[in-house]
């Protein structure tokens, strides 16, 4: 009949084609158009959530003692290698024409959980630092990697320390002098002094300047009284004798103008470091 509508299904493939007789005419048999497909999505109707990745760490705590940010310790074994490695490259002293420029190397002990860039160039700011020995343009130091030097500033396990230290018994603990060497036990260099409690910064100022100030010829002191700072040329590390702590050859406060005279006058030394007679002596710390 002319104008009906006459469905037609035909099964092909397991899907279903529709054929429509429209006016007396077939329609072409379309197939069902493809659903785009589905997005994942989380329970909440928005896109699901990428799998979770490994947690991240934690940022390490920053401890802060007097004002200053600490170095993070570390543990140290016993024994390493065995065998130095020179701080490569050179470090030059600060600029002007006064004063004696002292060489000096660093050495590592291989092994050690520390870089020997870091430890050279904190020695090298320690020994510059203007409350240092060189203070006033006295000294001014510089580091090398070759050729003769003053001194040499070695961080060394406790097991080597206690070797290089000998005649002197250590016990592993302590760091010395034993000439040419400004001997820094990795332990102590990792972990401070009970003396120092949670201020590592100040402990490694103290420790570096007090072995090479052995080196430039001073030699201990006593506490000069209870309250008073310590010389660093006291053996801070076993006991300030009731002494405040201190890392510096000098104590050094702003400049000042004098008011009496109007010129600026610098701070004040921490004692009179006394000179050694025999410099090559070691002496445990």
């Amino acid at each position: 009949m002319f104008g009906s509508i006459a469905a037609v299904l035909a099964a092909g493939a397991g899907a279903a084609v529709i054929g429509v007789v429209v006016h007396g005419h077939a329609a072409h048999p379309r197939a069902a158009p493809e659903r785009p497909a589905r997005q994942t999505r989380s329970a909440a109707g928005g896109p699901a959530a990428r799998p979770p990745s490994a947690p991240r760490r934690p940022p390490r705590r920053v401890l802060i003692v007097g004002g200053r940010r600490q170095p993070p310790r570390a543990r140290v074994p016993w024994a390493a290698s065995g065998r130095y490695a020179v701080a490569r490259g050179t470090a030059r002293p600060p600029r002007g024409r006064r004063g004696t420029v002292v060489r000096y190397l660093v050495e590592v002990e291989q092994g050690l959980p520390f870089s020997w860039r870091d430890f050279a160039a904190a020695v090298h700011r320690i020994l510059n630092d203007p409350r240092g020995w060189g203070s006033g343009g006295r000294l001014r130091f510089e580091r090398t990697d070759h050729g003769q030097v003053r001194f040499r500033v070695s961080l060394t396990s406790p097991a080597l320390a206690s070797r290089r230290c000998l005649p002197l018994d250590t016990g592993g603990r302590l760091s010395c002098w034993h000439g040419p060497r400004a001997i820094i036990n990795a332990m102590r260099w990792g972990m401070g002094a009970a003396s120092y409690g949670k201020d590592l910064a100040s402990y490694r100022e103290y420790v570096i300047n007090h072995e090479v100030g052995h080196g430039l010829g001073h030699g201990h002191l006593p506490c000069p009284g209870p309250g008073r700072p310590a010389p660093v040329m006291a053996q801070q590390t076993k006991t300030l004798d009731g002494c405040r702590r201190n890392p510096w050859p000098q104590r050094r406060a702003a400049p000042r103008a004098d008011q009496s005279t109007g010129q600026r006058s610098a701070g004040r030394r921490v004692g009179a470091q006394s000179r050694s007679a025999s410099p090559a002596a070691s002496r445990p710390r």
